[in-house]
């Protein structure tokens, strides 16, 4: 394997290595439909994208609501914050 090769195996790695996850949190304070719109308007879901999240946050507890690198997810997670709801970069 020569040098290039090699570097293009790890620039692949490295790629994948960055895929992080966005995850909201189940809080019993939201309402189903602020957590809709807030997956709506943030995350650039689907209305009934959103609603199946909010769904599965609401009887899982957690669930990954976006992926993506941490440029790519941190501005999401600062609106959702800001939104009152509680979610974590994983």
């Amino acid at each position: 394997m020569n040098r290039e090769q090699f570097d293009g195996q790890t620039d692949e790695l490295t790629e994948q290595q960055d895929i992080l996850s966005l995850v909201l949190y189940n809080d019993d304070v939201n309402t189903f439909e602020h957590v809709i719109e807030s997956l709506i308007d943030v995350c650039h879901h689907t209305p009934e994208q959103a609603e199946q999240c909010a769904i599965i946050v609401h009887t899982k507890g957690r669930y990954e609501v976006k992926s993506g690198t941490y440029k790519r997810l941190l501005p999401m997670k600062n609106s959702l914050t800001a939104r009152e709801l509680t979610v974590s970069i994983e």
